[in-house]
């Protein structure tokens, strides 16, 4: 049998690992500015904003669409 590869960017990577990446990138400074929510901006850390990424369905949608329109610069 064929292993089928999924087109979605998000299929196989965790919440942790998006968080880790964007964090890398962008630092919580300019995720706080991308991304309007208190957990980027207010004494933010990977712990934090995973408790409240996983809560909040909105805001997760929002750090999703912002890991995949970076994409590209993950994957290289």
């Amino acid at each position: 049998m064929e292993k089928q590869n999924s087109k979605d960017p998000l299929h196989g990577v965790t919440l942790k690992t998006i968080v880790e990446q964007l964090e890398a990138h962008f630092g919580f400074d300019t995720l706080g500015e991308l991304v309007k929510i208190k957990c980027f901006n207010d004494n933010p850390s990977i712990k934090s904003s995973l408790t409240f990424l996983r809560k909040t369905d909105w805001a997760r949608k929002q750090v999703e669409e912002l890991y995949i329109s970076n994409y590209t610069k993950f994957t290289s």
